[in-house]
């Protein structure tokens, strides 16, 4: 039968209860936890479903209760609703952001493979690293890629090689199949395993048209597993031809910088200064002589201005010097008891004792008279 799912409820025992509606009518069901637990997709209201089972009698109610065994969305397989459930969900919460990816190793040492040990997708992965990049060692990780167990198993193998820190990068995938096949890959606990690994991860899985969740979340998809071979290390020949390139590139600018330092040294070898090193230093040394004389002129001179400048000072002072006026006959006299020279006999008292300074010699008198009052040739009468 078909209907509109509404009234979901999902109590702790883990069955689901519900209603099934259309326009006309509605029913009460119930999906046992056993039931439930096998379901791909995600039930809430308002999705159309059709669904099989058992119609019982719930006595305590005294009505029809619908025991479902088997439910699938309406229009669309439970597998493919499942995988927009899980994408659209996974989306929301940021799993598939570029900003989040790890970058790839260019030259990886050790690469981890999480698929099945048999199949065409470990042996294209096995042929195909080797060939282009014989340094990587392999460490397989083998698992189960469908069926029931193999999501576990491969979430395991994941969070392994991480605690381990044994690889550089890992492939996980298989090859191609069904969209039941593929099942595995489209499984949450896988997405996480994935999305918390610190190595990088490569997804590989089924053909160029086939995409999951683990295409995803991984740090980068690969069409099939041997694209992936094919991402995950450098071809050889491709790395030797660019060695050679680089080498041939380099040895060219080594010759032209070593041509160029030949060129200078051979003009610095021209120069005078290696040639002949002790002319240079000569004429370093004559030419300091020459400054020397020049310096020991300008210093004769310089001594001789400043002895003639010294004489001629010193005459101009010696004729203003009052001492060479006594020689002419005159004298300078102050009081006894005081240095200062008297210009006036208004500065001497009766009885007071001065000292005349002569020519030659000084003169110690007592005041016996003073005239205030000079007679007009100069003389005191």
């Amino acid at each position: 039968m078909t209907g509109e799912i509404s009234n979901l409820s999902r109590p702790a025992s883990g069955h689901l209860y519900l209603t099934l509606k259309d326009s006309e009518a509605q029913l009460k069901a119930v999906i046992w936890r056993s039931t439930a637990a096998r379901l791909k997709f995600q039930l809430n209201d308002g999705l159309d479903v059709v669904v099989h089972g058992k119609l019982t009698i719930y006595a305590k109610q005294g009505s029809y209760q619908l025991v479902i065994d088997r439910v699938e969305p309406k229009g669309v397989g439970a597998l493919e609703l499942a995988f927009r459930q899980l994408k659209e969900k996974l989306q929301r919460l940021g799993w598939f952001a570029e900003e989040r990816k790890k970058a790839l190793p260019r030259f990886p040492r050790r690469i981890g493979l999480v698929t099945s040990a048999t199949g065409a997708a470990i042996r294209d992965m096995l042929r195909i690293i080797p060939r282009r990049w014989p340094a990587a060692d392999i460490l397989l990780c083998p698992v189960p890629v469908q069926g029931d167990s193999a999501a576990p198993q491969i979430a395991d193998a994941i969070r392994l090689l991480n605690q381990a820190q044994a690889v550089d990068v890992m492939i996980v995938g298989r090859g191609g199949g069904s969209l039941e096949d593929l099942w595995a890959f489209n499984e949450e606990v896988v997405a996480a395993a994935i999305f918390q690994s610190q190595i990088p991860v490569i997804s590989a899985v089924g053909h160029e048209v086939d995409f999951t969740i683990a295409d995803f979340v991984a740090d980068r998809r690969a069409a099939t597993p041997s694209e992936a071979a094919e991402i995950v290390v450098p071809d050889q020949g491709e790395i030797r031809s660019l060695v050679s390139t680089r080498l041939r590139h380099l040895t060219v600018r080594v010759h032209e910088r070593l041509g160029a330092a030949r060129k200078q040294l051979a003009q610095l070898a021209q120069r005078r200064v290696l040639r002949q090193p002790l002319s240079y230093i000569r004429e370093l040394e004559q030419r300091l002589d020459q400054l020397g004389d020049r310096a020991r002129r300008a210093i004769r001179v310089r001594l001789d201005r400043s002895r003639a400048r010294m004489d001629r000072d010193g005459g101009q002072l010696g004729s203003l010097s009052p001492l060479n006026v006594l020689g002419r006959g005159y004298s300078l006299t102050r009081k006894a008891a005081s240095p200062k020279l008297l210009r006036s006999a208004v500065d001497v008292s009766v009885g007071e004792q001065i000292v005349t300074r002569l020519c030659h010699g000084e003169l110690t008198s007592r005041v016996e008279s003073v005239s205030k009052e000079a007679s007009k040739d100069g003389q005191v009468p």
